[in-house]
């Protein structure tokens, strides 16, 4: 047989969509997973459906694959088909199934297949998908670009400068995101790769960042997870457990804001470059003090155990507060911002050297939160015043998304944001 040239090969680009748009009407239609979603729960994956979007409460996996997204097309209603054409397939992803049936090998041999292929016969990993949508989406350089404007959720604004922030604006912001959390690699980099080459012709890349070694625990079941400078971070994270405490600092509430938003959630993704080598020079006694907890338990200053209650008022023998004022878990504690928290779901991440014999590493920093202006933003202000740690840390980038209520049967991503 000829071979196909890749020219050609480029040319099936429409005839591939419209043959994928078929198998997921016939096969798996928007509120319906199939054979792979209508079967029992099986180990390893996460519903899809619910009242609130998984990935935020849902125990944390090991990796992670983000992505921030452009509409590059004007049309409302090209959206709203990429949205459900969306949802479909993630549905079947985290269901440990193909982007579209059969779509890795038993389409048309002379298009491109439907899915990708680098994730047959790997089981579901506890894949999570999680969507937002960025303020650019709404409106643009004064531009209400799909009569959207009028319900953008007061929330969904662009963060203050912060002091010592060195933000590139080519890694932050974005009119959409989607988080893929999994406990394979692969897994989550599918699943984004897939819905990246859905939207081809109406969403490009805007920055993305993938993420090992989860940096929160969100679930009292799981152990407190460590980050690149050997801390155990996040002992006093919002927990799955704790619901009463999630509907005041998670969830949006009616009278919030548009109703769309009801039940959602705000994101806050920042990526922070941490100058380990810096870090790995500092003694041991000196890093605790930043920090605020011993490094092996991970216990508070002056306490045994990591989850030992802490007492901001106790004093050493010299006097001074045991824990100090500078300290990381003083100055982002509920006890110093008015009873402020958030749930925090970071990651880790290497992504080579900088070219200057140092390692680009660092915590890609996500967190939920049921407003990020009064939550987020007073809790930040005080690290960038006062905290020593930001002697070896800076954020790099920076993005806020909403993030709609989970979804009913029948119901696509955004759909009520759309059709409200």
């Amino acid at each position: 047989m000829t071979p196909i040239s890749r020219r050609r090969l480029l040319g099936w680009t429409g005839a591939g969509a419209a043959l994928a748009g078929v198998g997921a009407a016939t096969g798996f239609a928007v509120g319906s997973a199939g054979s792979a979603a209508d079967s029992p729960p099986r180990p390893g994956v996460v519903p899809f459906r619910g009242a609130h979007q998984a990935g935020i409460v849902t125990p944390a996996q090991d990796r992670l694959h983000f992505v921030a997204l452009d509409v590059t097309t004007g049309d409302r209603e090209r959206l709203r088909s990429l949205l459900q054409k969306w949802t479909t397939a993630a549905e079947r992803m985290t269901a440990g199934a193909e982007a579209a049936p059969g779509g890795a090998v038993n389409l048309n041999p002379q298009a491109p297949p439907a899915d990708t292929g680098e994730a047959l016969g790997l089981p579901a990993s506890s894949l999570t998908l999680t969507f937002g949508v960025g303020a650019s989406l709404f409106e643009k350089d004064g531009v209400d670009r799909f009569g959207l404007a009028g319900r953008r959720p007061a929330g969904l604004a662009e963060l203050p400068a912060f002091t010592r922030d060195q933000i590139d604006p080519a890694l932050s912001g974005g009119d959409l995101c989607i988080q893929a959390c999994a406990d394979d690699p692969q897994v989550a980099v599918h699943a984004v790769r897939n819905l990246v080459r859905m939207g081809f012709g109406t969403t490009t890349v805007r920055w993305s960042q993938l993420g090992f070694g989860r940096t929160s625990s969100t679930s009292t079941e799981q152990a407190t997870a460590r980050n690149l400078f050997g801390f155990k971070d996040g002992t006093r994270n919002l927990k799955a457990e704790d619901p009463a405490d999630l509907e005041r600092q998670l969830w949006v509430q009616p009278g919030d804001g548009p109703a769309w938003l009801d039940g959602g959630t705000y994101l806050v993704a920042r990526r922070i470059r941490m100058h380990i080598e810096i870090w790995d020079r500092t003694s041991l006694a000196e890093q605790e003090v930043i920090i605020g907890r011993t490094k092996g338990e991970g216990a508070p200053l002056g306490a045994t155990a990591e989850f030992d209650p802490i007492d901001f008022a106790a004093t050493g023998t010299d006097g001074k507060p045991r824990i100090p004022v500078d300290a990381h878990i003083r100055l982002a504690s509920a006890e110093s911002l008015g009873g402020v928290k958030i749930l925090r779901r970071g990651y880790n991440f290497v992504d080579g050297s900088d070219g200057q014999g140092h390692l680009n590493a660092g915590l890609f920093f996500l967190a939920f939160m049921r407003d990020p202006h009064s939550q987020f933003v007073p809790m930040q202000r005080a690290l960038a015043k006062s905290d020593v740690l930001m002697e070896y840390i800076e954020h790099t980038s920076s993005a806020v998304f909403a993030c709609p209520a989970g979804l009913a049967e029948g119901d696509y991503w955004g759909q009520h944001l759309l059709e409200a």
